[in-house]
């Protein structure tokens, strides 16, 4: 009996001993040390600066409390770097060169000795305390002036942006769509009295350069910003109109160069006074002057709605990538554009109402997000006008989808321009046969335009509230793009929206496509396309020609 007990007790002895080598192995300092080396983790790296020579790398590390970093490196597995002999805390940018790093994040930053190269073509990085390994990270082809987020494994650019959504208690709202409501964007801009900033992706309207230079002349302060990389090149019809905004002494910036944060400045807003114009158009004769696209627009008398976008405006306007228009312009050539004319009779008048709440959301910040939970959690209808979905696995799309899942109804309208009707089509006709298969209210349609010649917009009626603005749906669009969205809540509101979409979805079922039964009821107009064509062709818009393509 006494030889088992002695047995035991060596064992347990021996068990002690090996559990206390192990930690002491693993923490040379001790419990503390290893405590203390545990309490950091790689946040990020910068590995491609725009600068030549790669001046400010970077690499962050978040410390969960006060911790001395001396005897710490940072290593790729070739070059290894020294933190400094100091105490840290929170999120730290380590650089070799501070001063160049410091020009690209808003994190306090530390010195690095030794050496540590940060390749574009990818590295494993290690945060070492002593011989011990705290964390490591790791990036593949790094794309220049943009920074790894080891966190969320994405890519984001220098300088992002990180607005939350910004709730106002709504006010007075003028609802237009367009072509119908052609004056208002105009007539908006022309009322400034102390300030006027326009923020667009492309800008060739006669009109609106009219109201602008005239606001200009009444002593408003205007800023034009636009975006310097539109899809198929800058026109000369928008080089004309610039050279008119300049040399009237109007201030006018492009998104443009390395240092750009986005793929393209799609936003289409402006803010007026203490005033807001929100569009789905861009501010071209087709988009803004009655003559080509179908689009939603609202001016919201709602002073925090205008601060909102004020404050984006000001963070835009002041990135190093905001060019002068005279600077951009030396030694650029600019694309001749094919002219599309027409004209389209008001058919839904602007209304003015009253908003219960407005929400701005900006993305790639937190648009996207805000719309899918939006969508997520309604409960009666989703109403869908787009000009395209990127695709099936649309994260929007696949939010709508969700929706007819639980019961709601859905309908999705998509334009029938010659740009997107096969890709439209397609989707179309897969949406309708997932929703017979599953026995979903939910129909799509692509359009055929009655009168107006194409949908531009992006805009959703979820239950009572509206989201419009100048999103499509695709991930560009969400995540790479500057965006901005506003969700109008008010069963009015929602009501002016709604009977536009009914209309339109009605005309398209008019004029040769099939038109489901439920949300609308059958209609039939015999001939009607051939009328309406005939229509498209014979009038003129009043700000002259416009272009076919529109993004």
């Amino acid at each position: 009996m006494l030889a088992r007990r002695t047995t035991l007790v060596f064992a347990i002895v021996l068990l002690a001993c090996s559990v206390g080598a192990g930690h002491a192995a693993g923490a040379p300092n001790g419990t503390s040390q290893q405590h203390e080396s545990s309490n950091a983790t790689l946040v990020s790296a910068y590995p491609s600066p725009v600068a030549r020579g790669d001046s400010g790398e970077f690499v962050t590390v978040r410390f969960s409390h006060p911790t001395n970093t001396a005897g710490w490196t940072l290593t790729d597995g070739k070059t290894t770097a020294r933190l400094p002999n100091r105490t840290v805390d929170g999120t730290v940018a380590f650089a070799m060169n501070t001063s160049a790093a410091g020009r690209h994040t808003d994190h306090p930053t530390a010195h690095l000795d030794g050496r540590l190269l940060l390749a574009d073509g990818g590295d494993r990085l290690e945060l070492r305390a002593g011989n011990r390994t705290v964390d490591s990270a790791g990036y593949r082809n790094a794309p220049e002036a943009r920074i790894r987020d080891f966190e969320t494994g994405r890519w984001r650019p220098v300088g992002a942006t990180d607005f939350d959504p910004v709730r106002t208690d709504g006010g007075t709202a003028t609802a237009f769509v367009l072509p119908d409501g052609d004056d208002v964007t105009a007539e908006t801009l022309a009322s400034a009295e102390e300030r006027l900033l326009l923020a667009g992706y492309t800008f060739t309207s006669a009109r609106t350069t009219d109201a602008i230079i005239g606001a200009h002349e009444d002593g408003v302060e205007v800023r034009v910003l636009l975006d310097g990389s539109p899809v198929g090149g800058m026109t000369v019809r928008q080089q004309r109109q610039l050279d008119r905004l300049t040399e009237a002494g109007v201030s006018v910036r492009l998104l443009s160069g390395p240092h750009t944060r986005y793929d393209h400045h799609h936003a289409k807003y402006a803010v007026v006074d203490d005033r807001a114009l929100v569009l789905s158009e861009n501010f071209k004769p087709g988009g803004t002057g009655g003559m080509s696209s179908r689009g939603w627009g609202v001016v919201l008398d709602d002073g925090g709605t205008a601060a909102a976008l004020a404050d984006l405006h000001g963070v835009d306007w002041r990135w190093r990538a905001a060019t002068p228009w005279e600077e951009y312009r030396a030694g650029r050539d600019f694309t001749e554009s094919d002219p599309a004319l027409g004209e389209f009779e008001e058919r839904h008048p602007p209304q003015s109402l009253t908003v219960e709440s407005t929400t701005v959301l900006v993305a790639p910040d937190n648009a996207a997000e805000e719309m899918i939970d939006r969508i997520d959690t309604a409960d009666d209808r989703v109403l869908v006008q787009q000009m395209h979905i990127d695709s099936r696995d649309e994260r929007l799309l696949r939010a709508v989808l969700r929706a007819a899942d639980r019961g709601v109804t859905v309908r999705i309208h998509l334009s029938g321009a010659w740009y997107a009707e096969e890709d439209n089509a397609a989707l179309v006709s897969w949406l309708n046969r997932r929703a017979d298969a599953e026995g979903w209210d939910l129909q799509a349609r692509v359009d055929e335009a009655s009168g107006y010649e194409k949908i531009h917009n992006k805009g959703v009626v979820v239950d009572e509230t509206v989201l419009l603005g100048s999103l499509n749906w695709g991930p560009t669009a969400r995540t790479e793009n500057r965006e901005v969205v506003v969700a109008l809540e008010e069963k009015r509101v929602a009501a002016y929206y709604v009977d536009v979409f009914e209309d339109d979805w009605s005309k398209a079922g008019a004029t040769g496509r099939p038109l489901p039964a439920g949300l609308l009821g059958a209609v039939a107009v015999a001939g009607a396309g051939g009328l309406l064509v005939a229509r498209k062709i014979t009038f003129v818009g009043r700000d002259g020609v416009v272009t076919d393509w529109e993004w």
